[in-house]
């Protein structure tokens, strides 16, 4: 997930038209690397977030799927901002 690949500026313009706090899903897809893997793992908070994972059929790839309470919009965005430095990550 390229910086400038994603609009962070309207990601925050649909989400702040929701009602925060609120539980948000989050959803991403990296190469089956286990320093990848644990790099998207670590944007969470492992005692309140509901994280899962699933290997592709090839199990090339890793999507990883989290549930957190969010208090705000920004930091669903801030969240999806520090992803973003993750080599390769998909989000969707």
């Amino acid at each position: 997930m390229d910086k400038g690949e994603y609009n962070f500026d309207k990601l925050f313009e649909v989400l702040s038209k929701e009602s925060w706090p609120q539980v948000y899903y989050f959803k991403f897809i990296v190469r089956a690397d286990n320093h990848l893997i644990a790099r998207v793992q670590s944007l969470f908070n492992s005692n309140e977030a509901n994280i899962s994972m699933r290997r592709s059929a090839k199990g090339n790839y890793v999507t990883i799927s989290a549930k957190e309470m969010m208090l705000t919009a920004e930091s669903v965005v801030e969240r999806y901002k520090k992803a973003s430095e993750i080599e390769g990550i998909i989000a969707l």
